[in-house]
């Protein structure tokens, strides 16, 4: 099997995306509520307040000149230095002395880090200042934001009284001058929750988009037909979308708690439909079989839980609908599962036929569906494989095609035994059932790998359980293997039918 690249067209990721839009929304808003409540309640409230003061070169420093472009440069250039001069160390600290002067020490103790000695740490003071040139003017504009208005406020204002005498000492060169003096503002400036929640909204919603599209890429399960068309060689039979409710009703036995969805008068409409075309493909392989045996197939699935046994029995169902004579055998000898499908009882069945226990006429269930006849399991064997490899199987599965239009075989996963390829030389080949979102393209590569090495032929595949949007209910078909099987033999079967008896005998 030539498996090929999975691909996204643009059509394909917006409908991906369609298909998870609440899945998108949720995290959205989630990303909302978390921004929102981060804002609220984790982000301490600041203030901010602002002093400008203007740079003067030395050529402009008379009242009465001109101002020309080359003066007002040099002072542009000017405040860029006296930005770094400000944010020095020697400077902050006697910035922070004037502040221990002028606030209560509760106040800087709230905003600022205090030292072992009891001073202000200088980079407590830098980190709450922002210095910057207005509008790349010469106009040198001092921010401070803190916990609170009046701190903030203050140190504007001890900048604003130490920066002139500091700069002309420490620069040489020019000077400033203070235009007004900061306000303490009591309208907070942080957090600023609006924004914060925007932000969270669309980081949300960006995360949720990845999400989706990386999980979709990386998905190896078959989706669609056109996925195993584009990936795979295999011939698409059917595909049968999810349908019932598998749900257990109250007070019903533990024993009977996995309830089976089966073709009744009360099927959807498009469930009837997907299993007549089915049935038309079905019989056309089959036709195009080169098989002597073209009316005997087996039905099986790549894995455990995947609906095999549900889809065999109706599929037999749905032939016995086109007035033909059709016989369904469990022949999962390991767990067995048709009997409960359509509650008929599992003393005698398949194996007391190929053991020769018993003969074909008391095993089979008659009519169960009309023109639908059951041969249950019968007897768990020790030895299921080797039961199902023997040669009287073969004669019996050949009895069997003469005296039924159609005999369809529910068979173990193929990936998990190899029952159903040791009856493989009696059977027209094997009708793989793959389901929606669980079977991968590695399980389904593995099953052929398995069928072309037994020389077994793969007539086609189910696509079972597909979920389309605009939503059929959700169907989950349960059906547990172990990793082993040890089954024996009850003692009151321990013993052996006459082997001359003919298990089947032929209607005239």
């Amino acid at each position: 099997m030539d498996e090929k690249e999975k691909e996204l067209s643009l059509a394909d990721i917006f409908s991906l995306l369609l298909s998870k839009i609440w899945f998108i929304l949720i995290v959205a808003v989630l990303g909302l509520m978390v921004a929102f409540c981060i804002s609220k309640f984790l982000m301490p409230v600041k203030y901010s307040s602002s002093v400008s003061m203007y740079v003067k070169s030395n050529a402009n420093k008379g009242e009465q000149q001109n101002v020309n472009i080359s003066e007002i440069n040099a002072s542009k250039s000017l405040v860029e230095t006296y930005i770094v001069v400000l944010k020095n160390t020697s400077v902050v600290k006697e910035v922070s002395n004037e502040l221990v002067g002028n606030v209560d020490d509760e106040k800087l103790k709230k905003c600022f880090s205090i030292t072992k000695e009891g001073t202000i740490d200088p980079k407590s003071i830098v980190s709450c200042l922002t210095m910057t040139s207005v509008n790349n003017t010469e106009v040198l504009q001092l921010t401070a934001t803190t916990k609170d208005p009046e701190v903030s406020a203050a140190l504007c204002n001890a900048y604003s009284k130490v920066a002139p005498s500091v700069l002309i000492r420490v620069v040489g060169a020019g000077s400033v001058e203070t235009i007004g003096s900061a306000e303490a503002n009591y309208s907070p400036v942080s957090p600023r929750t609006s924004r914060n929640c925007l932000i969270g909204a669309a980081a949300g919603l960006f995360l949720a988009v990845v999400v989706v599209i990386l999980a979709d890429l990386l998905d190896n399960t078959v989706k669609s037909s056109d996925d195993l068309n584009h990936r795979t060689e295999m011939a698409v039979i059917g595909e049968i979308d999810q349908f019932g409710n598998t749900k257990t009703q109250k007070g019903e036995a533990s024993t009977n708690a996995k309830r089976y969805t089966i073709l009744d008068p009360d099927t959807p409409f498009y469930v009837n439909e997907a299993y007549k075309a089915m049935r038309t493909n079905l019989t056309f392989a089959l036709a195009a079989s080169s098989s002597k045996s073209r009316n005997v197939f087996a039905v099986a699935s790549a894995n455990p839980s995947e609906g095999k046994s549900t889809t065999a029995a109706n599929i037999a169902i749905s032939l016995a609908q086109m007035d033909c004579k059709v016989l369904l055998v469990d022949a999962d000898l390991r767990k067995p599962v048709q009997h409960r499908i359509f509650k008929v009882n599992n003393k005698s069945g398949l194996t007391n036929v190929l053991v020769q226990m018993d003969i074909f006429e008391n095993c089979v269930k008659r009519d169960v569906i009309p023109n639908l006849d059951l041969l249950t399991t019968g007897t768990k064997p020790p030895n299921p494989s080797e039961l199902l490899a023997s040669d009287y199987t073969a004669d019996v599965l050949g009895a069997m095609s003469k005296l039924y239009d159609y005999v369809i075989i529910d068979t173990p996963p193929v990936n998990v035994v190899s029952d159903s390829m040791v009856i493989s030389r009696s059977i027209a080949g094997i009708l793989l059932v793959l389901k929606y979102g669980s079977t991968t393209f590695e399980d389904v590569k593995e099953s052929v790998r398995r069928a072309e090495l037994s020389n077994t032929n793969i007539i086609g595949c189910v696509l079972n359980g597909i979920r389309r949007s605009g939503g059929v209910h959700d169907y989950k078909y349960k059906y547990k293997y172990k990793s082993y099987y040890s089954y024996g033999y009850g003692s009151s079967r321990s013993g052996k039918a006459d082997s001359s008896s003919a298990p089947i005998t032929e209607k005239d």
